[in-house]
């Protein structure tokens, strides 16, 4: 099956690259990456653009993760059908690492936070409610929207521990450890790319939903 997570992780990745944020942006006369905070996910567009922006940036980012799983799920799921909701899960990761590092924008991307929540939604969507409340609650209260996504990703990977040891993945062995594995991937790949939103954090300095970028 080495070769299906290959073309799993290649697959979402070439999915994965298209930029909703950047490309509205183009569609508004602007590179997005060039205003705010230079990221191109949904919080930076929001931020420059307005909140229309910032919501189809998000649905574009979130539901180009759930095209991956599901084609990866169309193309693997007879050849592999005890296996495919890991295949599921490359592809899922693919696509975070395609909006995160795009080729042809010289690997300057978003964080992969939208991205991963179609992620969530298409491979572990019993786990979206405690994900999307603890986002919501987090936003409302701290007013920053880098501590939101935090939770989501730690969030995501405890439910995801606690759901594959129950066998609701219907994994055991080898397969289980590994979606482990894949799905810490996603809370250790969102926590980097929010290496300097902590910074600021720690500081003080970081921006508040509402606030124009420093």
């Amino acid at each position: 099956m080495i070769i299906a997570r290959i073309l799993a992780v290649v697959i979402g990745y070439f999915i994965g690259i298209f930029q909703t944020g950047y490309f509205y942006g183009k569609k508004n006369g602007i590179d997005i990456r060039e205003h705010g905070s230079g990221n191109a996910g949904t919080t930076n567009t929001m931020r420059t653009l307005g909140k229309k922006a910032g919501i189809i940036t998000f649905l574009g980012d979130c539901f180009k993760a759930v095209l991956a799983v599901v084609l990866v799920w169309l193309i693997f799921r007879g050849k592999y059908p005890e296996q495919v909701c890991i295949l599921e899960l490359y592809a899922g990761f693919g696509a975070v690492l395609g909006h995160n590092f795009p080729f042809y924008l010289k690997f300057q991307g978003g964080k992969g936070i939208a991205c991963t929540a179609g992620v969530i939604i298409s491979v572990c969507p019993m786990a979206a409610p405690i994900c999307l409340v603890l986002f919501a609650g987090a936003v409302l209260i701290t007013k920053y929207v880098s501590v939101g996504s935090i939770l989501v990703v730690c969030a995501y990977l405890i439910q995801t521990l606690i759901f594959n040891y129950l066998g609701w993945f219907g994994l055991s062995g080898a397969g289980l450890i590994e979606f482990n594995i894949v799905t810490a991937c996603f809370t250790l790949m969102a926590i980097w790319r929010h290496r300097a939103n902590i910074v600021r954090l720690m500081n003080g300095t970081e921006n508040k939903i509402g606030q124009k970028a420093k």
